[in-house]
């Protein structure tokens, strides 16, 4: 079973590594988060060099269908946000087995 990576395991690696208090690391990676929500929400691309890049696409009202049924029904439009992984993360994920 795979671990999720969470906030508080964020603040430890900056507490362990750069050495701020716990409260501090905590802060930081509060604020990096709501900036980056920030952007998003308001349309922006949030690119982080050699991670990748977030962005906010809107997608129009479409025709889907219900696959039990096969009744076709309205699909609201909607904003959904994306991420392109930088060539560097893809190749680490890609070779790291």
């Amino acid at each position: 079973m795979s671990r999720s990576v969470i906030r508080a395991d964020i603040a430890e690696a900056i507490y362990q590594k750069i050495g701020l208090s716990r409260n501090e690391s905590a802060e930081i990676v509060a604020t990096i988060l709501e900036e980056m929500s920030k952007s998003l929400e308001n349309g922006d691309k949030v690119k982080i060099s050699s991670f990748g890049s977030f962005s906010v696409n809107s997608k129009n009202e479409r025709i889907g269908r219900n696959p039990k049924t096969g009744q076709e029904v309205p699909i609201t439009p909607r904003r959904v946000m994306t991420f392109r992984p930088s060539h560097i993360l893809r190749d680490r994920v890609n070779t790291s087995s």
